[in-house]
């Protein structure tokens, strides 16, 4: 019961960003908060958390545990509530944000079915691939394909997944194929834009992330749009394996430079409480995890 404690105050500072206020939610002394995150730290044998009179910052173990200790919290609340909520209806209206492509096609199609499970939910699907303020639009759940950096929002992993860069057979036999990152100036990269920019790609090399900006003719917000292009042979394309992984397996796309890729950018439904999550959001994430656990489901 300690442990699972200090696990909760940890938690609950990192999203707070001070002991006071975890302190006063309790009802108890700041002293005592920090007696449970000391107790914590050396039970674990690694600093968790950079403390100052001022503010308090996550070290990388402390970012890494916190994202374990969030879902785990996540999945003991939900199982609790599964059994005190047995009997119970979900019901309401969800809305839910996803990224355009992914959505379109790993999002889009479940939502009927779970419908047809849960008659009383109705459910508005947003397709943009913008960051969304899930408090400030009152999105219920959105799904996200990145490295979670908020530590005020509660992430449940849905699937892995890691971006690639491809390219046809027919383009590889025309320019070559890329060995390294410095040959990539020598390549037609098919890039997509955000709002007037180029978003970069990323990469690991020497054990280092770099993102690097890339040089080709054709630039596109869609990822979709890049991909076609990448499979009718216009040029090279850093894309996620959800997306590509089947034209890969068919021959259609050949990966490059796969020595350098960078950790995966997983999938995740993040949503903004923990605590007393609607029975509705509980059941669609518990619906999509299923479905993606499914061995056949990425094939």
């Amino acid at each position: 019961m300690n442990h699972f404690k200090q696990i909760s105050t940890f938690v609950d500072v990192a999203a707070k960003g001070n002991l006071s206020a975890v302190a006063r939610a309790e009802g108890i002394a700041p002293a005592m908060i920090g007696r449970r995150l000391d107790a914590l730290e050396e039970r674990l044998g690694v600093k968790l958390l950079q403390r100052t009179t001022r503010k308090i910052v996550l070290t990388n173990e402390g970012m890494a545990f916190l994202e374990d200790c969030q879902r785990i919290l996540a999945d003991l609340e939900n199982a609790e509530a599964a059994v005190s909520e047995r009997s119970a209806k979900a019901s309401g209206h969800l809305l839910i944000s996803a990224p355009a492509g992914f959505g379109r096609r790993h999002v889009a199609p479940l939502v009927p079915s779970f419908l047809a499970e849960h008659r009383d939910v109705s459910v508005t699907l947003n397709l943009n691939d913008r960051v969304v303020d899930l408090i400030g639009e009152g999105v219920d759940v959105a799904i996200r394909i990145a490295a979670l950096s908020d530590s005020s929002l509660i992430g449940v992993k849905l699937a892995d997944n890691k971006r690639v860069v491809v390219a046809s057979p027919a383009y590889l036999k025309r320019h070559g194929t890329p060995a390294s990152l410095d040959d990539l100036a020598r390549h037609n990269c098919l890039a997509i834009s955000s709002e007037g920019s180029q978003r970069g790609w990323t990469f690991r090399q020497n054990g280092k992330n770099v993102t690097l900006k890339v040089g080709g003719n054709m630039v596109c917000n869609d990822g979709a749009v890049l991909h076609d292009w990448a499979l009718s042979g216009k040029g090279l394309a850093w894309r996620s394996m959800w997306e590509v992984s089947t034209d890969i397996k068919s021959g259609r796309l050949t990966t490059v430079l796969d020595e350098f890729a960078a950790p995966g950018n997983d999938i995740y439904a993040v949503f903004a409480q923990r605590r007393h999550l609607p029975l509705r959001i509980r059941a669609f994430v518990d619906l999509l995890r299923h479905a993606y656990a499914q061995p056949d489901y990425w094939k």
